[in-house]
């Protein structure tokens, strides 16, 4: 199996715990945009363990306090693109800070997927 993130260099893990590692992304959308990414190799968060699912809140709610420390967001997207038709490229979840500012209006989030269904408030 060729796995990218199954194989990652130390230096690149920002956390750890025993079901997940946090690192930065590579090609980062914002500061501090960071995949949080089962240790386990699995194709799909549906097929997390009981036990990784658990953990899952508890490793967001740390990579989030980390990142609040350094970067100091005004919010965050918390995204997973599960399968081919959702944009999986690799089996990970997005972290992404967000910043005022960063979009004239994010309104809709990633509603904007499809540009034609995004602003459903203005009607």
């Amino acid at each position: 199996m060729n796995c990218l993130f199954c194989e990652l260099p130390k230096k690149r893990i920002f956390l750890e715990n025993e079901f997940f590692l946090v690192i930065r992304d590579g090609y980062p959308i914002s500061k501090g945009h960071s995949l949080v990414i089962p240790k386990r190799h699995v194709d799909s968060f549906f097929d997390l363990s009981f036990n990784e699912f658990q953990m899952l809140q508890p490793t967001l709610l740390q990579s989030k306090k980390e990142l609040d420390g350094e970067f100091n967001p005004d919010s965050y997207n918390i995204g997973i693109n599960d399968g081919e038709q959702a944009g999986q490229t690799i089996n990970h979840l997005h972290f992404i800070p967000r910043y005022a500012g960063d979009q004239i209006d994010p309104k809709g989030g990633a509603r904007w997927i499809f540009p034609d269904k995004a602003d459903y408030w203005s009607e």
